[in-house]
């Protein structure tokens, strides 16, 4: 097994490392091994080489593709595979992790208006898109964790899913009542047979996320929303964001989107900034003028 192939394994059994995750850092790695020959031979000349092969990515590309690098020779020298490690000699971006595109609510609305037109005949292809909407901005899923979830994650008697989500790690998230209606007109139009929710035309399989992103721009365009401003994390986004201007508690938030660590949370929970300011002025005792002069009167004199 190659060095690679060892530290993708290393991955996989330690870390709990998704298969998309672990297809990113292959790609990544392979990547740079056609740019500067065998990585696990390579000198810090070489990887400081790559800044020019990357020259022209986005700043987050870069950034990922050296973390994926930094790990991958911290773990050659922990397995004790090389003595030294070169990645301080990889290109260092300063790139700040911009907040995904927001929609606002009424935006959100005219896509589940929208689709709910669509979707009253009954045609299978029209309610499983309202079904797809719901449980993206009903639940904040993740567009892997939506297409592949199996029929078994739908309970009969509670209003909850099981998620399998990333690292295989399980979580269960509510499902709104309109969500369950569309839910439950999805199951009656199913087509039989298969282990998905949502199954492909192909034996076995499932809806792919690169459709689920084609069938939600094109409910933008018919909705008058540019398509490019949709996408499932955008949904999933608004999900996060309108949940918290509506006061809901970022633990809460960070158990529902089944986030590790809360600091990614706060990264995806953007609050406008006219909110905050209208929270201050509304709740701050100098906010006003007679809460500060209530404020100046309790405050004990001083010599």
């Amino acid at each position: 097994m190659n060095p690679v192939d060892t530290f993708l394994a290393m991955l996989a059994a330690e870390r709990g490392a998704a298969a998309n995750t672990l297809a990113a850092y292959r790609r990544d790695l392979e990547g740079a091994g056609e740019l500067i020959g065998d990585l696990a031979r390579a000198d810090g000349a070489a990887l400081a080489r790559l800044g020019q092969g990357w020259a022209d990515l986005a700043p987050s590309s870069l950034a990922r593709k050296c973390s994926a690098l930094r790990q991958f020779y911290g773990f050659l020298v922990d397995e004790g595979l090389r003595a030294d490690d070169p990645s301080p000699a990889l290109p260092r971006p300063r790139a700040r992790r911009p907040l995904p595109r927001l929609l606002s609510h009424a935006e959100v609305e005219a896509l589940l208006v929208r689709a709910e037109e669509e979707a009253a005949g009954d045609r299978a292809e029209a309610v499983r898109m309202l079904t797809l909407l719901e449980l993206l901005y009903g639940s904040g899923l993740r567009a892997t964790e939506l297409v592949s979830l199996p029929l078994n994650a739908v309970p009969r008697d509670a209003p909850f899913l099981t998620i399998t989500g990333k690292g295989g790690q399980q979580r269960m998230v509510p499902v709104s009542t309109r969500a369950r209606q569309a839910l439950s007109r999805w199951l009656a139009l199913r087509p039989a047979g298969g282990r998905h929710l949502f199954p492909s035309r192909g034996a076995g399989g499932h809806l792919t996320r690169v459709r689920l992103f084609q069938l939600l721009r094109e409910l933008a365009l018919r909705t008058g929303i540019a398509p490019e401003k949709i996408s499932p994390h955008v949904l999933r986004h608004a999900f996060a964001t309108h949940l918290l201007e509506g006061g809901a508690d970022l633990r809460v938030l960070q158990t529902l989107l089944g986030h590790a660590d809360i600091a990614t949370t706060q990264i995806y929970t953007h609050v406008d900034s006219a909110r905050l300011v209208a929270l201050v002025n509304a709740r701050h005792p100098l906010a006003t003028g007679d809460s500060r002069a209530n404020f100046l009167a309790q405050r004990p004199e001083r010599d």
